[in-house]
């Protein structure tokens, strides 16, 4: 039902900051969430932050909290991660990726559905 394009990935050096965008090209349900995961080379996929595609709750993980901000435009329909204070451990591609708003599952690849092809971030000590 949606379809999301990640933007705004790059290289970086350590410190510096990077907005990426989730664009949601569909409609989802009132009741989805919008996740942002990340995938390092040789790693497993990761929760980083989401949250309700209507709604104020946030979820971030303990990595990110206090440097990445998650935030919407609900004119554009348009999903924002800012990452501040960038750390070479943040090299990751980045990922969104939208489904049912499961309170238990909200961390979890799993609780979700749909997801973009991904954005590089590269960030470089």
């Amino acid at each position: 039902q949606v379809e999301l394009r990640e933007s705004g990935g790059g290289v970086v050096q350590a410190g510096g900051s990077l907005r990426l965008s989730c664009d949601g090209s569909g409609r989802a349900s009132r009741d989805y969430s919008v996740g942002w995961f990340r995938q390092a080379p040789g790693k497993e996929r990761e929760f980083v932050a989401a949250g309700p595609w209507r709604g104020s709750r946030l979820f971030y993980a303990d990595s990110v909290k206090g440097r990445f901000a998650i935030s919407r435009d609900n004119v554009r329909n348009t999903v924002y991660l800012q990452m501040d204070s960038l750390e070479t451990s943040d090299t990751a591609v980045y990922f969104c990726a939208v489904g049912r708003h499961i309170l238990s599952s909200v961390r979890t690849t799993s609780g979700y559905t749909n997801w973009g092809q991904g954005t590089q971030v590269t960030v470089s000590s």
